[in-house]
């Protein structure tokens, strides 16, 4: 008799969370991750890019991004070698180094706002380019922050300026003149690095890993222009740095011939599918689906598109196979997938929580905002292997 109440009683625990759940569904509220929708694909050339929009958006306006906080001048990246004795509140030691180092940038916000900085963000100047390893929050009028980065111009230690600034690198035309849609011709921007490249410093961590990267990528850039240009390929081959050689005039002609056409058509989207949350992209190459990008509004997305698409023309552009269908449901599959065997959470109490997911042939890395009034998944980015 017992055993019969008990059963019963789960039972009923069970049919009352399902009920519970659905809505939450319905009220658009989530328990775990938000629910996407994947939608037919835009295509051009062997880059394809399927738009992601969300069951519900978050608000991000109290954000602002690397390109607003350099642009402004709030936000200053240096030498961790140029910064002495500035001191962090509640105690922390004050930052002391001897001298550049590699790996290591100081950054510090003075804007009133808290920063957003994404892994594969270039800040170029100083004694070499650096890339950013990890998504992470800054917060407002911070105090002097160790920023860790790995480096993309390898030979280079002779400082080109004090402090680090955005590349034209990468934005092509509007970086020269042309109009972008629907709005006035944009400063330079911080630029964000393919995705081969991005993903060597998100999952691998390792300095010479991307320094190879970088190395095959430059190659790659070269015997894609040597036939038609082999002036600009062996202009390519002599720069160290990865954001000078996506500068030549070649390899912009080609990643604006991909990435304009479709930055053009996404943006129509979002502005058709703002009410439906716009939030983020799945991208293929060849056929191959290599990368998800998903942001908590569709504002933020926005803000990012333009060197995103950069990036992945980029990608596309060096990458050459048989090409291959994809579908919007593989697409789907690609992104519903977040179950992982292995997981691993750094935070800074308060401002956010970094979370990387190891799963089967993917890596998958979830920023989320903990300061005041938040609590939202900000940015996830999620590779195949």
């Amino acid at each position: 008799m017992r055993s019969k109440i008990v059963a019963a009683s789960v039972l009923l625990f069970l049919v009352g969370f399902a009920v519970f759940h659905q809505r939450l569904v319905r009220a658009g509220e989530t328990i775990a991750t938000p629910g996407y929708k994947v939608l037919e694909p835009i295509r051009h050339g062997n880059l394809t890019v399927f738009p992601v929009v969300a069951a519900k958006s978050y608000p991000t306006n109290e954000f602002i991004t690397l390109d607003d906080g350099l642009r402004s001048g709030e936000v200053v990246v240096t030498e961790a070698g140029n910064v002495q004795g500035l001191i962090r509140h509640h105690g922390t030691p004050a930052i002391h180094h001897d001298g550049a180092e590699v790996n290591r940038l100081v950054l510090v916000n003075n804007s009133k706002r808290p920063l957003l900085l994404l892994a594969g963000e270039v800040v170029s100047g100083g004694k070499q380019d650096r890339v950013i390893g990890k998504d992470r929050i800054v917060p407002a009028e911070s105090d002097p922050i160790d920023l860790s980065v790995f480096c993309v111009e390898h030979g280079r230690w002779v400082a080109s300026s004090e402090h680090f600034g955005a590349s034209e690198a990468m934005y092509g035309a509007a970086a020269h003149g042309s109009s972008t849609v629907g709005g006035p011709v944009p400063a330079p921007m911080a630029i964000m690095v393919q995705p081969s490249i991005r993903a060597k410093a998100m999952a691998g961590k390792n300095q010479q890993e991307v320094w190879d990267e970088v190395s095959k990528q430059k190659e790659a850039l070269v015997a894609r222009v040597a036939p038609t240009a082999p002036a600009a390929a062996e202009t390519i081959g002599g720069v160290s740095s990865y954001a000078k050689a996506n500068e030549n005039e070649e390899v912009r002609k080609y990643v604006d011939s991909v990435a304009k056409p479709i930055e053009q058509n996404y943006q129509s989207v979002i502005r058709q599918l703002r009410d439906r949350n716009a939030v983020g992209v799945v991208v293929a190459v060849n056929g191959r689906i290599i990368w998800a990008d998903i942001f908590a509004s569709t504002d933020l997305l926005s803000k990012y598109w333009p060197k995103l698409v950069r990036s992945y023309a980029s990608e596309a552009f060096v990458t050459r196979a048989k090409e291959m269908a994809v579908t919007t449901k593989q697409a789907d599959a690609f992104l519903a997938d977040m179950e992982g065997r292995k997981e691993t959470i750094e935070s800074e109490p308060g401002i956010y929580r970094h979370t990387e997911v190891t799963g089967d042939g993917f890596k998958a890395f979830e920023l989320t905002s903990l300061l005041p009034k938040t609590g939202f998944e900000v940015h996830v980015a999620k590779m195949a292997d």
